[in-house]
């Protein structure tokens, strides 16, 4: 039998996918979303599918909405990827930010108590300090909230294990790495993969932040759903922080210089928020190996690939 689910932020890059796995899975699926980071075409392949029971466009900040939706649907477990995920717009304007992840995420917590719902909540890697261990990242490793973004993500994940411990509800954090691939937005608030890709397609220079010697891990989006998804549906994770990652690091001029194929194409030009940048980022994704038997399938050249045959192909700006 397929579950009930409740999956805020469907509209969005991640959560697009998450939607579609979940589908196919065979699962009835409820998306909230509020589009400021979403977009209904991301879902339009999607609109006709019995799974899909409704999409609902409201925030996570209207707390009548949730009870309404929890009271109807008694949900099975709730994805919860509804976020601000902009580390530049936290800077500028961290209350929103705050509401949307830490508050926001709260009153997602009270309704799945009340009907013990399980919850995935998706966190970040930007809550962690830079990597110093050639093994990389694990979940023991220091957090910095070099951000309010991050901030208010480490506020929400500790709201979230409270709930675990004090109530007994099924809950479980997720910290994937930089995440990339179709569906992503190519432009202002996309992530660099994409950007990079639209650019080189256009002819453009590749603009890089700093000096560009940070690194990033980098997983491909079919990968991450898949990990959301499995999160969902193990007890193993129950009260756990878990991590998803590639495994492998590259510097963003390497990165730049694989996509161009010509350092004549780069340009290094001057970092908005140096003081939230991340100097080494590297995913041990053990944990997800031992309790989800996850590990990643694609390769950082083979998602490059699929994603520049995309957004060719006239993927979504």
């Amino acid at each position: 039998m397929g579950k009930n689910v409740l999956l805020t932020g469907g509209a969005g890059f991640i959560g697009r996918w998450v939607a579609k796995r979940l589908l196919d899975e065979g699962h009835n699926v409820w998306i909230l979303d509020d589009l400021s980071n979403g977009r209904e075409s991301n879902l339009a392949e999607f609109m006709d599918h019995t799974g899909l029971k409704a999409f609902v466009r409201g925030t996570i900040l209207d707390e009548k909405l949730l009870a309404e939706l929890f009271a109807e649907y008694r949900f099975d477990i709730c994805y919860h990827l509804g976020a601000s995920i902009n580390v530049q717009d936290s800077i500028d304007d961290p209350r929103t930010t705050f509401n949307n992840d830490t508050i926001g995420t709260f009153y997602i917590l009270e309704q799945c108590k009340k009907y013990q719902t399980k919850v995935v909540f998706m966190s970040t890697c930007m809550v962690y300090d830079r990597c110093t261990d050639a093994a990389g990242i694990d979940e023991t490793h220091p957090t910095k909230p070099a951000s309010p973004y991050a901030g208010a993500k480490i506020g929400a994940e500790n709201m979230v294990l409270s709930y675990y411990h004090a109530y007994g509800l099924p809950t479980v954090v997720i910290r994937p790495f930089n995440t990339y691939g179709p569906f992503q937005k190519t432009g202002g608030e996309g992530g660099v993969v994409a950007i990079f890709l639209k650019n080189e397609l256009e002819g453009k220079t590749l603009n890089i932040y700093g000096e560009g010697t940070q690194t990033r891990d980098l997983l491909y989006v079919e990968d991450c759903a898949r990990f959301v998804v499995e999160a969902g549906f193990s007890d193993a994770v129950n009260g756990e922080i878990v991590n998803a990652g590639l495994g492998r690091d590259i510097a963003v001029n390497d990165l730049a210089l694989l996509i161009a194929g010509d350092s004549s194409k780069i340009k290094h030009v001057e970092h908005i928020h140096p003081q939230s940048e991340i100097q080494k980022l590297l995913c041990n994704s053990s944990k997800a190996k031992q309790l989800l038997n996850w590990e990643p399938n694609v390769s950082l050249e083979e998602g490059i690939s699929r994603t520049k045959a995309w957004i060719a192909e006239g993927g979504l700006a």
